[in-house]
């Protein structure tokens, strides 16, 4: 069975991992960085942290589509013992690997700066996200082959028929309207290890499945509505900005995230499915620069805050750092050593030419 390659899914995903380095990095400049683990600017940069409310409501559930959106193409070849092998391998393997050999350099990077005392207890950080998709894996593997072996069924038509509708892709939004209301988080935009973060994850993940699995009329809806839906987004951000200084009540704040997302799925179903070398090369960068990223961030802090430069220098001088970092562990170890590929979610072998949203490269975020 084929599978229809999808630029536009691998290029959002490659742009939302370049945001998140920018995201973090931004953190770093503001007043509460270290109750987050970060290294903290002594010179501030509040204001930057304007640009990024618009990012925090949708960038993470995003991811959750996306992944979920992995799951149903891996299926269409691949029975579920197969499925479960190759996540394993794929996701798995690099979280277990990140939390005993990534995570404690990033806190060792903190601790010395501080110079606080050394030590390490397992924790995922920043890699939460993975063993999510693990679980999320596990619970949902059963339904999604269901629905595979269904998939001529009325349930399919059914929701292909209302995915036509523009009210279809934002209904998704009371699905999060109601997590909101059972969980009540105290802050919508805290994802990392919390309830709010795993039931959010797994009606994205569950939803990025079924938006795929509908037909083609979910992306014929975001691609006619994309304008549509980006006005209502902005129009929902600046009312969170003016009206809620930027802290509006969590049902809100869910159907900003749908209508976010949705404009997301439809500028990049326009304008970025087509093919290019550089994609290729950044697909298979994205998900071991997310692995990498934050020793990368805490080594540029560590060395770029103590000089004697103007914060938004330091600023892009972090950003130019953490980039290069992570360009050169990932071009001249990661990318050549055959024994380490697979701790970073890479498959034995570099295959160009087969990166599909459901391949190696694709099939993780994350």
């Amino acid at each position: 069975m084929t599978t229809q390659r999808r630029y536009d899914i691998d290029w959002l995903r490659v742009i939302a991992i370049a945001l998140l380095l920018i995201y973090h990095i931004a953190i770093v400049f503001q007043p509460w960085a270290m109750f987050l683990g970060f290294i903290k600017s002594d010179e501030l940069m509040e204001g930057l942290w304007k640009p990024m409310t618009l990012l925090n409501v949708w960038r993470i559930p995003f991811l959750f589509f996306v992944s979920g959106m992995g799951v149903y193409f891996a299926i269409r070849k691949r029975n579920w013992k197969e499925l479960l092998l190759e996540r394993s391998r794929r996701i798995l393997l690099p979280f277990l690997f990140g939390v005993v050999a990534i995570v404690p350099i990033h806190f060792l990077l903190f601790q010395a700066y501080y110079h606080l005392p050394i030590g390490y207890v397992a924790h995922p950080a920043h890699l939460w996200f993975l063993g999510n998709i693990i679980v999320y894996v596990l619970l949902l593997t059963p339904v999604f082959f269901y629905l595979k072996k269904s998939e001529k069924g009325a349930f399919r038509k059914k929701l292909d028929a209302w995915m036509g509708n523009p009210l279809g892709p934002l209904s998704i939004s009371l699905l999060v309207v109601l997590e909101v209301i059972l969980v009540r988080p105290q802050v919508f935009e805290m994802y990392a290890l919390t309830w709010h973060g795993f039931f959010i994850g797994l009606m994205a993940f569950f939803c990025g499945f079924l938006l795929v699995y509908s037909g083609g009329s979910f992306w014929k809806t975001v691609l006619n509505w994309r304008w549509a839906y980006l006005g209502l987004a902005l129009g929902m951000y600046l009312t969170r900005w003016m009206v809620y200084d930027l802290v509006a009540p969590g049902y809100l704040m869910a159907i900003e995230s749908t209508t976010w997302i949705m404009a997301i799925f439809g500028f990049g179903y326009k304008y970025l499915n087509k093919p290019s070398a550089i994609l290729s090369y950044l697909t298979q960068a994205a998900y071991p620069v997310y692995i990498l990223h934050m020793v990368a961030l805490n080594t540029a802090a560590s060395l770029v805050l103590p000089l004697d430069w103007p914060v938004l220098v330091k600023f892009l001088a972090i950003i130019g750092a953490t980039g290069l970092f992570c360009f050169f562990i990932f071009e001249f170890l990661i990318r050549r050593i055959l024994f380490i590929r697979p701790l970073f979610g890479l498959s034995l072998q570099s295959n160009p030419d087969s990166k599909l949203i459901s391949g190696p490269a694709n099939s993780q975020l994350s």
